[in-house]
């Protein structure tokens, strides 16, 4: 993109490429840059293969180009299709989550084998989160909280350096099989050949209490009420939320809660309201709301005069069609 955008801007006669393929890997991306050289007068030249402006040199530019866009999809079919038959066997196919770590043994003919182990720093905080998580007690901003209060970072890398955790990857982290001893590729989940940091029975549990937490958020938000976002608390300023809360005999009742109060970040002790009370006070206040005379008059005149426009201009429009249907008629006099 960069030569494209010099090119365009600098005379240049010759594109010189090694090889058509080093240059695009579809036929789409090769016809576009073509083009973009052509239009800007530069003539593409390959070092290796015998392109030219000419019928037979296009022709075997396109050759080219459909070879290269083969062996690229052929070559992503053929690491796919390793990569599943990796994690058919057991095989980590790709970085190992935090608790584990990569590592390059030895077999018994010397050869370099890659292969994951538990990372003996990491892995007892991943398993001590599973576990509290399980219980119900905590939620993930609770976890990730006290997991980077205790020390756990992410593992250093050449191109980064060791980091708390993030509050995304702890949701990762408790979804994420591969710490019972599963690997998943490809929407299919395979037995792991590494060894499992979480029992089978306190994951399926974590899963159970995420899917708690996702229910009670979705329930959240499908309270729908007119007032809904236009309310707020006169103590502390912050929205009014809407809730329903169930009594023992399963009756419902409709509240308007403080959203700061509810969701513990300030010291707000405002009540909450049933929803018919604050509909009252509502009605109630926009029946003081009255327009003094001058307003009233200034919003008359402004309404009228704008009417008044709009009645001069739909009198134009209509005077400007009968003139253009009338030298309609006439063209079509003169054609009959």
């Amino acid at each position: 993109m960069r030569m494209i955008q010099y090119v365009a801007k600098h005379k240049t006669n010759y594109c010189i490429v090694h090889k058509v393929d080093r240059l695009a890997r579809n036929r789409a991306d090769d016809v576009t840059i073509h083009l973009a050289l052509k239009d800007a007068g530069v003539t593409l030249v390959s070092a290796t293969e015998n392109i030219d402006e000419t019928p037979s040199g296009m022709l075997l530019h396109g050759i080219m180009s459909s070879i290269a866009e083969f062996y690229s999809r052929n070559l992503a079919t053929e690491v796919v299709k390793g990569l599943s038959q990796k994690a058919a066997q057991g095989g980590t196919v790709t970085k190992a989550p935090i608790g584990y770590r990569n590592v390059g043994v030895r077999d018994e003919f010397g050869r370099e084998v890659r292969t994951v182990e538990i990372d003996e720093e990491r892995a007892p905080l991943v398993r001590w989160a599973f576990q509290v998580f399980a219980s119900g007690d905590w939620t993930t901003s609770q976890l990730h909280q006290e997991l980077v209060a205790r020390g756990l970072t992410t593992a250093a890398s050449p191109r980064r350096p060791s980091r708390p955790i993030g509050k995304s990857s702890v949701h990762r982290m408790l979804t994420n099989p591969y710490y019972k001893g599963s690997v998943r590729y490809q929407g299919v989940t395979y037995a792991g050949a590494h060894e499992a940091i979480v029992p089978n029975e306190v994951w399926d549990q974590v899963q159970t209490v995420l899917g708690t937490h996702r229910s009670a958020a979705d329930a959240t938000q499908v309270h729908e009420h007119y007032l809904k976002g236009t309310v707020f608390c006169g103590q502390c300023g912050s929205r009014l939320l809407v809730c329903n809360a169930k009594s023992s005999q399963g009756t419902i009742y409709p509240y308007f809660v403080c959203a700061s109060r509810h969701g513990g970040r300030g010291d707000c002790t405002r009540q909450a309201m049933l929803i018919e009370q604050v509909e009252r006070l509502i009605e109630r206040f926009y029946a003081k709301v009255q327009l003094d005379p001058e307003t009233t008059q200034a919003v008359s005149a402004m309404i009228h005069a704008r009417f008044d426009e709009m009645m001069a201009e739909g009198a134009a429009e209509l005077a400007d069609l009968a003139s253009r249907r009338t030298q309609l008629e006439g063209e079509q006099q003169k054609l009959l």
